[in-house]
């Protein structure tokens, strides 16, 4: 088999089980998978899924936050300067428990952003964490959930100040939309822009290194300004689909 028809295989066995995964939480079918870079797709999902039960529940996108804790955690151990927090970016959260388990096991003081598209998302998990507070590890320790368009990160983060972006299936999504491959390269661009350059973006994806290093590396080249080193560790195999963190670090490009 060619490398392409491998590459092509691959796609397909990755969208229906994506298809598979959405569908057990809503009955929004193919039309949702090709918009999921749509604002209005995720409120439609959220709302869906919300009104059929009276009990919350934290919906994840392939697995929670104990099958990634060693690949965050390590990346949370250089301490702020004094008076200073972490800062954290859970972006694309939907109402994923994984930014809440990273403000809870922090032992360092870090301000977790929650940020999604979506304000029904956004709206819900204030809600739960309202009714169910979570305890921070560090008692400096910072929670929050906002309405962001990841594609717009420079409207509400300076340059170089995020420690790290965590990126749980969010550029999946897009990838896999109509029309978000444009938008999943702004938000990496975004990225790079407002990590510091101690920082780094992880990128929880079941695509296959073959085809995601490529795009990483060539994404995140710009001539004379910015690159980035890329590396990929296996984090395990779910259901018969195999996961990789992708790991991303801002380099800047010295001038000759």
């Amino acid at each position: 088999m060619s490398l392409f028809a491998k590459c092509l295989t691959r796609s397909v066995r990755r969208t229906a089980t994506a298809c598979v995964s959405l569908r057990r939480h809503s009955s929004l079918t193919a039309e949702m998978i090709e918009n999921m870079d749509q604002k209005t797709t995720w409120d439609r999902f959220y709302a869906q899924s919300s009104s059929r039960s009276t009990t919350f529940r934290n919906f994840e996108w392939f697995f929670g936050f104990d099958s990634v804790r060693d690949f965050i955690m390590p990346l949370l151990q250089t301490r702020p300067p004094p008076d200073a927090l972490l800062h954290v970016l859970d972006m694309g959260c939907g109402t994923s428990a994984l930014g809440p388990c990273i403000y809870r096991h922090s032992p360092l003081s870090v301000l977790v952003t929650c940020a999604d598209i979506s304000p029904v998302a956004v709206r819900l998990m204030q809600e739960h964490v309202q009714a169910r507070a979570v305890q921070p590890l560090n008692c400096s320790s910072q929670l929050r959930f906002m309405e962001m368009d990841c594609t717009q990160l420079h409207k509400h983060y300076g340059s170089s100040s995020v420690d790290l972006i965590v990126d749980k299936g969010t550029t999946d999504a897009l990838l896999r939309s109509k029309e978000g491959k444009g938008k999943a390269s702004l938000v990496l661009q975004q990225c790079l822009k407002v990590l510091r350059s101690s920082g780094s973006l992880l990128q929880f994806s079941d695509e296959d290194p073959d085809a995601r290093l490529l795009w990483l590396e060539t994404e995140t080249w710009q001539p004379g300004m910015m690159g980035a080193d890329v590396v990929v560790q296996e984090v395990g195999e779910l259901r018969g689909v195999f996961y990789y963190c992708y790991k991303v670090t801002p380099r800047l490009i010295e001038q000759r």
